[in-house]
């Protein structure tokens, strides 16, 4: 991946707040949900409660798929990201504190006081790993997307 295309994918990230998250389901099926998401750079966290199907649905098999983008009246000014990915529990305490305590109080400045009071023993977070990003950018032509591949050492562990 090339400075350019690392920052515009940050940037992406850095501009909206929440991501549509797909796991698969013990039937098979995907599930979709919406959550709300932080990142420093490619560094990419979402928390969820350690009993939510999401949680229960990683535990079994860590592989997502993803949309970050936005609504818009204008189909030529859609830009946003979809990832595959593998969604990695954070089980370092440091990690999981500066995640929920000083990222998520930045990117949401309204959760601020709930976080402080919030029982995060019943909180997860899960590090999003991008093995293939698609950077959507109608601006170029419909439906234009630009894929990339994203060698391990892209995103710091």
């Amino acid at each position: 991946m090339d400075a350019a295309m690392r920052e515009k994918i940050i940037a992406l990230l850095d501009e909206h707040r929440i991501l549509s998250l797909a796991t698969v389901r013990p039937d098979g099926w995907p599930q979709a949900t919406t959550v709300g998401y932080v990142n420093d750079g490619m560094e990419i966290y979402f928390m969820c409660g350690r009993e939510s199907q999401k949680a229960r649905n990683l535990a079994r098999d860590d592989r997502v798929s993803l949309t970050i983008d936005h609504d818009t009246s204008d189909p030529m000014a859609i830009h946003g990201l979809s990832m595959g990915a593998r969604a990695v529990p954070v089980n370092d305490e440091a990690i999981f504190r500066r995640a929920m305590l000083e990222l998520l109080p930045k990117k949401y400045p309204e959760y601020g006081p709930m976080m402080k009071e919030a029982d995060l023993g019943q909180m997860m977070a899960f590090r999003l790993v991008p093995q293939v990003i698609s950077v959507l950018d109608y601006s170029q032509g419909f439906g234009h997307a630009d894929m990339v591949q994203v060698e391990p050492e892209a995103i710091p562990a």
